[in-house]
């Protein structure tokens, strides 16, 4: 197949820092979309990617799931798209889009192999795919979204990985008028779910382990913020929220959130812990309730999510960072230096 070559920043090896780097893209197909990417934004999972925490990145890896650009190519065959325009690519590139899950518009389900923006088998290529931290990107038309014109591009990048993210399960446990929603962490993605969460209609109750980030999350729109070490404030929620979506990436202990839900309600882990978590069998069987995850959304769903926070003016808090300043964000990102998402001006490399 031929290719093209696009700068990028990436790594070769576990522990090495992210440096300048040549890689190769595909030349377009019928149905490809090329862009040029202006910003691309820094989430929890590249870290863990990036240090192999789950033990499957396939070096050299070329991070970034949070993809915005301007259309620079058209395949023949591509309808959806026009040079210029503005577009996004989250963290689905392709499926199988016959079985099941790809049929109803779950792709990130695809019982034969999703393929994800980076670190995925590529299909066309071999090897692996290569992400955002690049100056150009090869996306069939089927998975590019369009991009509204925002009016902070870089700040609505993460609405790619973290909008969907939050997005999907607040929508799917139905978050509006009338329900009680509990946000566990203020981070990249916890941030978000209180700002869709409100502009939804339900009312949102923040739990943070900071308290610099009790009083930050009223500024973000949360009806309520409890310090979680203040057991007597913990106390005063039990049995009165419908879910709780669970944004924490490390271990920690979910039981006493399960404890906060009603009948029938539900905590949703959306962050990505890299060790197991521990479920006592009483705070779910007492009361009929449910410890769930939820990962991402589909196509369609993202551009439903994209048209909802434009709608209602959301974006992601942001730091828009050079290039150059990688991988001090990255060391930033891991001790939670960072309010609340690292965004990169892609014209900086």
């Amino acid at each position: 197949m031929e290719t093209t070559t696009s700068k990028a920043y990436g790594s070769e090896a576990e522990g090495t820092p992210l440096h300048e780097m040549e890689i190769k893209r595909r030349e377009l197909l019928p149905t490809d979309v090329e862009m040029e990417v202006l910003y691309c934004g820094i989430c929890h999972s590249d870290l863990h990617q990036i240090k192999n925490d789950f033990g499957g990145t396939m070096f050299p890896i070329v991070p970034g799931h949070e993809i915005l650009g301007r259309v620079t190519r058209v395949g023949a065959q591509v309808t959806s798209f026009k040079v210029g325009e503005l577009a996004g690519v989250g963290c689905i590139v392709d499926s199988c889009g016959h079985c099941e899950s790809c049929e109803e518009d779950l792709e990130m389900f695809c019982e034969k192999g999703v393929t994800f923006s980076f670190n995925s088998p590529d299909r066309h290529l071999g090897g692996a795919t290569f992400g955002g931290f690049s100056k150009s990107y090869v996306c069939d038309q089927r998975y590019m979204l369009h991009m509204p014109n925002f009016e902070n591009l870089g700040a609505a990048a993460p609405l790619l990985c973290a909008g969907i993210t939050v997005y999907s399960p607040l929508k799917h446990w139905n978050a509006g008028p009338g329900k009680k929603v509990g946000i566990l962490g203020i981070g990249g993605l916890g941030h978000m779910a209180i700002k869709i969460a409100k502009a939804m209609g339900a009312e949102v109750t923040v739990f943070t382990t900071s308290p610099s980030k009790v009083e930050d999350a009223k500024r973000l729109g949360a009806d309520y913020a409890v310090l979680s070490s203040n057991s007597e404030e913990m106390s005063k929620y039990t049995a009165q929220l419908h879910f709780i979506i669970d944004t924490v990436s490390a271990k920690h202990d979910v039981n006493s959130y399960l404890n906060l839900l009603k009948h029938d309600g539900t905590v949703v882990l959306v962050g990505l812990p890299p060790e197991p978590l521990e479920v006592g069998a009483f705070n779910i069987i007492m009361g009929r309730k449910s410890f769930a995850g939820s990962n991402i959304g589909g196509i369609a769903e993202t551009q439903e999510m994209l048209n909802f926070c434009y709608e209602h003016n959301i974006t992601a808090d942001s730091e828009i960072i050079a290039m150059q300043e990688v991988n001090e964000a990255f060391e930033r990102l891991e001790i939670g230096d960072v309010k609340y998402r690292f965004v990169i001006d892609m014209a900086s490399l």
